[in-house]
């Protein structure tokens, strides 16, 4: 009994491409053999360096030493180069791995083959066999591994500096080094004083601001799509290209011109106010007014791009769900009501969602108008404005706390990719689609 499978399975277990050679697929083996020869000579200079980094994040830091009388710099470990050159290195190792797999079960797949009376494939054969069944996936490897290495990659390393002290002023290497430190990151970021009263009240004016800037700019939105859509406005396509030009405009130049808009006492909208004798307000220096002013302006941004939306919902709803609604003595209100309204979320709730996670992730609205703005003595490092993801950024660019930036970043994400696929999961669509397939 022959026994070809097995036998090229275990020899491309010891060394990758020779099941392929033993089933007289020759070049395909050589390709294999070579990349395995240059993963032996990447790995038995990086591999063991790798996990010795990843384990100690460097020994030695820099340090000044004195030569012949002359005090000289010796350079020591980079914490955060070594985290990053391990990271990469094991990446690459769990890539050989799944490559080493793969070429297990080809030679033992083939080998079967081969047990069956059928001949190997040759390499001109194969090649034709991955254009005409396996394009798409060849096609997508090299944006694959973009992702995996320009995407993936970061946020492991995101994730990894959330458990570690890299922090100003006492661990920022070169100088010093940087030390693994369990859950102290996110004990400090919960519970100490300094800190978590912080975050808690920036993450709850994040979620206000997320809920009330998702409602005015969605439902305003669908309030100026239906009054444009009504029987009777003229010239809607007018009212179509004035009410686009806030989205057609770069949303940094718009919130750019609307900071200085309502800047200070002697601002345009200020002294239009004192036109009509009316004091002016500080909308950008008074906590309260400033996250008025943020919410209001998002809205001028934002209701368009709803507006959009929804428009193009309207057209969709047929016109005898109307006359049905008509014949039985509906009034407006209860055709918006029964008709227009269910309609418009069922298509618009996933958009919906995506767009309240978007807003906890607004960056631009408040940096650009407020940069946080008015300072907040009870915070650390954070304004009345200011959202986690704009507290994160001033904590990462400004104050080098690393290690707390990541570690809200993290938090960020479990409460937006919580509330994202929960809701998402309760729509009617999704639902609707699921029984669909």
């Amino acid at each position: 009994m022959q026994r070809h499978k097995a036998k090229a399975g275990i020899l491309s277990a010891i060394f990758m491409g020779l099941g392929q050679i033993y089933n007289r697929q020759f070049i395909k083996g050589l390709m294999f053999i070579a990349v395995e020869a240059v993963a032996l000579i990447y790995f038995i200079s990086n591999l063991g360096r790798a996990f010795w980094g990843m384990t100690t994040l460097g020994e030695s830091p820099s340090r000044l030493e004195k030569v012949k009388g002359i005090a000289k710099m010796v350079p020591g470990d980079h914490s955060i180069v070594i985290l990053i050159e391990s990271l990469i290195t094991l990446l690459f190792f769990v890539l050989f791995l799944i490559v080493w797999y793969m070429n297990i079960r080809d030679a033992y797949k083939i080998g079967a083959e081969r047990e069956n009376g059928r001949p190997s494939h040759t390499f001109k054969q194969s090649v034709r066999y991955i254009l005409d069944y396996k394009f798409a996936q060849s096609f997508l490897l090299l944006p694959g591994m973009g992702i995996l290495f320009f995407t993936i990659m970061p946020i492991f390393f995101m994730i990894m500096l959330a458990f570690t002290n890299y922090a100003a002023p006492n661990h920022i290497p070169p100088a010093k080094l940087v030390d693994w430190v369990g859950f102290e990151t996110f004990r400090n970021l919960l519970v100490l004083k300094t800190w978590s009263h912080t975050f808690y009240g920036v993450l709850t004016w994040t979620i206000i601001w997320a809920v009330l800037s998702t409602i005015t700019t969605y439902f305003g939105g669908m309030l100026v799509a239906l009054l444009i859509n009504q029987k009777g406005i003229r010239f809607k396509g007018m009212w179509r290209m004035l009410l686009i030009i806030p989205y057609a405009i770069p949303q940094m130049i718009s919130l750019l011109l609307m900071r200085n808009l309502f800047n200070g006492q002697f601002g345009p909208i200020n002294q239009y106010l004192g036109f009509f004798g009316l004091d002016g307000l500080p909308w950008l220096t008074d906590p309260f007014w400033a996250k008025v002013t943020v919410i209001v302006v998002n809205m001028w941004v934002g209701i368009p791009v709803s507006m959009l939306l929804i428009m193009g919902v309207l057209t969709t709803i047929p016109r005898d769900m109307y006359e049905a609604a008509e014949v039985d003595g509906a009034t407006n209100y209860q055709k918006f009501r029964i008709v227009t309204l269910p309609m418009i979320l069922f298509s618009t709730a996933p958009t919906l969602i995506m767009q309240f996670a978007g807003n906890i992730n607004n960056f631009n609205a408040i940096f650009l108008l407020t940069g946080g703005n008015p300072v907040n003595g009870n915070y650390q490092y954070a304004g009345s404005t200011d959202l986690l993801v704009t507290w994160l950024y001033k904590l990462t660019l400004d104050q080098n706390k690393n290690n707390m930036a990541s570690a809200i970043g993290i938090i960020l994400f479990i409460i937006v990719a919580g509330f994202s696929l929960y809701n998402y999961r309760r729509t009617k669509s999704f639902q609707e689609e699921d029984m669909i397939q």
